[in-house]
């Protein structure tokens, strides 16, 4: 079951999301107290890691829970023009899937 927990998309920032065990605390809180708890990495360090292997401009961030894994969805522009979406553990920073617009 995913649950989506939307993020802002602020690159100078590090990355903040809510509390799991409070639903009601916003999202920015989340990713911040996971990231101090070393259960996430920050979305500065994905997303450097991801300039490195897939460049491109990030045109939206999501954090997703997918069971009980936390996922950063990643909607970059390549140099070339294409439009990608990568999914990324938010724990060890690896790819797990990368899909590509058809259009």
């Amino acid at each position: 079951m995913k649950q989506l927990l939307l993020l802002p998309l602020v690159l100078a920032l590090p990355l903040a999301a809510a509390r799991a065990q409070d639903v009601s605390a916003p999202d920015y809180e989340f990713a911040r107290d996971a990231v101090a708890r070393g259960q996430i990495l920050s979305l500065a360090e994905v997303l450097a890691r991801l300039q490195h292997s897939h460049p491109g401009r990030v045109v939206e961030v999501e954090l997703e829970r997918d069971d009980d894994m936390l996922i950063y969805e990643v909607e970059m522009v390549t140099a070339d023009g294409r439009l990608i979406e990568i999914e990324i553990d938010a724990a060890t920073g690896r790819i797990i899937d990368l899909d590509e617009d058809p259009s």
